[in-house]
């Protein structure tokens, strides 16, 4: 097991893949601030402001192009092989990859951080953020295709890559403000939040790894109707927002 660096060192790398787009990040956050216990939320509060957890949420992209913290972008995702075997894929969790991105250990970094006894308010963005991105299924993409960035689409008739439409183009679709989409999760998934809540960080990881290889191998059957795409695939799509929702929250509530 490779050791967990700090925070600030690991931010020291680079790499050029956004993540969820603005909405499924402020989505995602907004879900976990509603079901984070009352004291919690009030700590959270103080470092970030009223509900700065769900404004701030977007900030570590945002700052891509700042030099705060300039080389931080292999953080954000973990690419990994296809067809890999389960126990390869939990392996990740501790035995970080040398390539295909920092996620993981980034998130176990700033865990550490976190649970110091002076929390450092861009720990607790930053951690809002990429475990946001945890289950995003083009953050555990393949590598030889950039997390598929370089998989081509159509979107509506303009042109656009895999990634694109899972981080953003599916949930725009929806039309709703992120807002409403986080009233919409609880309303539709509430009633899987226990069960979500039993899961350990290796069977999210496997359900948002075998998602991926669906995504992927449907894509090769794919006629180009982006309605029937959006129908296929916004499900799924919500699935992951509300799960990483509810695990964060989880997350946090533990942590404080």
């Amino acid at each position: 097991m490779k050791r967990v660096t700090v925070f600030f060192v690991l931010l020291a790398m680079a790499t050029n893949i956004l993540a969820w787009g603005p909405k499924g990040h402020r989505i995602v956050a907004q879900v976990a601030y509603d079901l984070l216990d009352a004291k919690v939320r009030k700590q959270v509060d103080k470092l970030l402001g009223t509900r700065g957890m769900i404004y701030l949420s977007t900030w570590p992209d945002e700052i891509k192009s700042d030099t705060i913290y300039p080389t931080s972008f292999t953080c954000h995702y973990q690419d990994l092989d296809g067809g890999m075997s389960d126990s390869a894929v939990v392996a990740t969790l501790r035995d970080y990859p040398e390539e295909g991105g920092d996620l993981f250990m980034a998130l176990d970094s700033l865990e550490v951080v976190l649970q110091r006894k002076v929390i450092h308010k861009d720990a607790l963005v930053f951690y809002v953020h990429l475990m946001a991105d945890r289950f995003c299924p083009m953050h555990m993409a393949h590598l030889d295709d950039k997390g598929g960035n370089a998989v081509r689409m159509k979107w509506f008739g303009q042109n656009t890559n895999l990634h694109s439409v899972w981080d953003s183009k599916i949930i725009e679709n929806k039309g709703f403000s992120y807002t409403e989409y986080a009233s919409y999760l609880h309303d539709v998934y509430g009633n899987q939040r226990k069960v979500i809540m039993q899961m350990s960080d290796e069977e999210t990881l496997l359900y948002t790894y075998h998602l991926t290889d669906e995504v992927y191998r449907y894509h090769t059957t794919w006629s180009g109707n982006a309605y029937h795409y959006a129908y296929r695939w916004t499900a799924a799509t919500e699935y992951q927002m509300y799960m990483a929702g509810v695990k964060l929250a989880q997350s946090l509530n533990n942590i404080f």
